[in-house]
């Protein structure tokens, strides 16, 4: 399926239709979901702790690729009238979701058709803000939310004469940070990073509060434009560059970049931007040296940096067509989800943020942060200041296809064929005519 089927139009085109799975004597509730590996594992034991919690319901979760993957699938079912009851979508499919009125059982109305307890205002409001409608009102659960971070080699820095307890604050700091590394000889390269995209150009300009797009970067309504091709990102794209003709930073490839950890985990760079959920990986990998984590770095001359970081992730969507009596086990799972014992323990497995206060609250009892330095600074981060519009997430529809242009931009910089403000401005017209296709089909 062509990547611009994946907009709302798909799913109000298509028939509501659901039966009733029933397994046994529980009735059957069906979750996709895009977590592969050590995640995917975790995942599972969460919904078999579930079903052994009662026997009225029984969750079966199904791994469907990755979140566009699993997105596409999603649609591809509602269309047969095949669809699960949860589907679990990353945040850049938010808008697509939105505009997806008929097919989408918002959690809001769900939790109170169903009479479970529900408050939204136990969820963390850095998390809860991002799936939101303007009316305050929650349409998906809240469960898998990241932020990107700053991990770093503290035997790299000790070796190269830095403070091993001291990660740059500032993106002048990497620099002299990175090139003390590299004279010294402690490591080929200062710096890699996972998702150009996300990390270095969304977060880049929430951290800075600069503006993704006009309209409250989307969330005000569909005729938004972007506007990443600012005076301040085509700075810092053209510091990238620079480093990494240089040999200071060194490009991990498009998406999520693939090639970013393995730099890392060599001891090749010294520094590594990655999600917070990428906690698990490091620590798994990083078998030779000790890892500290610090926040974004930020340009000191940017008047109101650092703001607060922004979520990457995923929610979990309910799909319509299914029978009352299955809402109600989708509503009760969601129940035992959100428990702060459920999402404590996710929270600290994971690396994943603990989507509600009594989560956090809960995990700082049990002493975790205190055993773990560092794990929270993905929380601190986020919460370091309240969001304004500019940092409170974004809302763009066919934003899956406009991170692939967002990667194919900045390898045409990386390349010397562009400037970063032409790669930028390139970037903007293209999405632009996204956003235009996608308004014109969910009018």
């Amino acid at each position: 399926m062509a990547k611009r089927h994946i907009a709302a139009g798909l799913f109000a085109a298509a028939a509501l239709m659901g039966t009733s799975a029933a397994s046994f004597a529980a009735t059957e509730i069906t979750w996709w979901h895009a977590m592969g590996g050590e995640l995917g594992q975790k995942l599972e034991e969460i919904a078999t702790k579930y079903n052994a919690t009662q026997s009225e319901y029984k969750v079966v979760p199904t791994y469907k690729g990755s979140y566009a993957e699993t997105m596409t699938a999603a649609i591809a079912a509602f269309r047969a009238g095949q669809q699960p009851h949860i589907v679990q979508v990353f945040e850049v499919g938010t808008g697509t979701m939105m505009a997806a009125k008929g097919a989408v059982y918002p959690v809001y109305q769900l939790m109170a058709d169903a009479g479970e307890p529900f408050d939204p205002k136990a969820f963390l409001p850095a998390v809860v803000g991002y799936y939101t409608d303007t009316d305050g009102n929650m349409l998906s659960m809240p469960f898998n939310s990241s932020t990107p971070v700053l991990y770093y080699n503290k035997d790299v820095f000790a070796k190269a004469g830095l403070d091993p307890e001291t990660p740059p604050k500032t993106w002048e700091e990497l620099e002299s940070f990175s090139k003390k590394i590299m004279e010294s000889g402690a490591a080929k390269c200062g710096f890699t990073t996972a998702w150009v995209s996300w990390a270095q150009t969304e977060n880049f300009s929430a951290w800075h509060n600069l503006p993704i797009g006009t309209l409250e970067n989307g969330f005000g309504g569909l005729g938004t434009e972007l506007t990443l091709n600012g005076e301040t990102q085509a700075r810092h794209w053209g510091n990238l560059k620079k480093w990494q003709d240089e040999g200071i930073f060194q490009y991990g490839g498009p998406a999520g970049g693939n090639d970013a950890p393995p730099k890392f985990y060599s001891q090749e760079c010294a520094i590594y931007m990655n999600s917070s959920a990428a906690r698990a990986a490091v620590n798994a990998n990083a078998k030779d040296f000790k890892v500290g984590v610090g926040m974004l770095p930020y340009y000191s001359d940017v008047q109101g940096a650092p703001q607060n970081s922004i979520i990457g992730g995923a929610t979990l969507w309910v799909l319509q067509g299914k029978q009352a009596e299955e809402y109600k086990g989708v509503a009760n799972f969601f129940s035992y989800l959100a428990s702060p014992e459920v999402q404590a323990e996710w929270h600290q497995f994971t690396g994943y943020l603990p989507i509600t206060q009594a989560a956090y609250d809960l995990s700082k009892e049990q002493g975790y942060y205190e055993k773990n330095p560092g794990a929270d600074v993905s929380i601190k981060q986020m919460t370091l200041n309240a969001p304004t519009v500019n940092s409170k997430g974004l809302r763009f529809g066919n934003y899956v296809q406009i991170r692939a242009i967002i990667d194919e931009e900045f390898e045409q910089m990386l390349s010397g064929s562009k400037t970063s403000q032409q790669a930028l401005d390139d970037l903007v017209k293209r999405g632009n005519e996204l956003l235009r296709e996608f308004e014109a089909a969910n009018k």
